[in-house]
């Protein structure tokens, strides 16, 4: 069975932490205290490490982690900017992480050598996807140095996994992203229901993630330029005729970006 756990550090970030109940694996661990401190007291042997982009707040933690455990496997792109990785991975590549299978998904947008993790699902749970900072609940990342076209190819690759698939990303960004969804696109019942119940969660310091693909796909404006009502709020605020799914996505990160 999997034990899935985000682990909170600095303001608003999630480690994501992977356990069978003896081993562990973790995604994107910007901080090394936060981490040890969760080994240590459900007494779990670091076994990997999966890395998702080069950004400090995603790989912070991974010299002390390497010194606290000497010889982890570090998965994570092709890219130079990541000096720790000893195993590099690409679109298509296989891992066996512990019992569970993972495959790679090359996910260019918020940087060029972003990637995420897909855990396939099985007999006991639904499929995971370790998306860093491409996707977030109700959101999605900024265009650090993608485009809105590779954002939407990469959306298109997420959409194509089962409704059910949990969605882990690496922030706490859902209230935010919550006001921006309800500028966008206010009749949305399924979206104001979501608002209460996300709200009522952080009230009680409890994470809102994992999300699913389908509340996603029911919710974040990001995911739903086919909704009239998303496109005429895009419309709206470029002030222009938008044509295709990649215009209205373009039209909210920028909107989003100055929001």
């Amino acid at each position: 069975m999997l034990d899935l756990t985000p682990i909170p550090s600095f303001s608003d970030n999630y480690i994501w932490g992977l356990s069978d109940g003896r081993q562990a694996w973790l995604v994107d661990p910007g901080d090394a205290e936060p981490v040890i401190t969760w080994l240590e007291n459900k007494k779990l042997d670091l076994r990997g490490i999966l890395i998702t982009h080069h950004h400090a707040d995603h790989i912070g933690g991974l010299a002390q982690l390497l010194a606290y455990r000497p010889n982890t496997p570090v998965y994570g792109p092709e890219t130079d900017k990541i000096k720790a990785v000893t195993d590099r991975v690409q679109d298509g590549t296989e891992l066996n992480i512990g019992p569970w299978h993972a495959t790679v998904l090359d996910v260019p947008a918020h940087t060029l050598d972003h990637i995420a993790y897909y855990l396939a699902p099985d007999a006991s749970q639904p499929g995971v996807l370790f998306c860093g900072d491409t996707l977030f609940a109700a959101g999605c990342g900024r265009l650090f140095e993608g485009t809105a076209k590779q954002l939407n190819q990469a959306f298109k690759r997420f959409k194509a996994l089962p409704p059910e698939t949990l969605i882990c990303c690496a922030h706490e960004y859902t209230l935010a992203n919550l006001a921006f969804a309800q500028q966008v696109e206010p009749g949305n019942p399924k979206l104001q229901e979501r608002c209460q119940q996300e709200k009522c969660k952080r009230e009680a310091g409890l994470p809102t993630l994992p999300s699913t693909l389908a509340i996603e796909l029911a919710t974040n404006p990001f995911l739903r330029p086919h909704s009239p009502e998303v496109q005429v709020s895009a419309k709206h605020y470029a002030k222009a005729d938008l044509v295709g799914e990649e215009a209205i996505i373009a039209t909210l990160r920028r909107w989003k970006d100055n929001f």
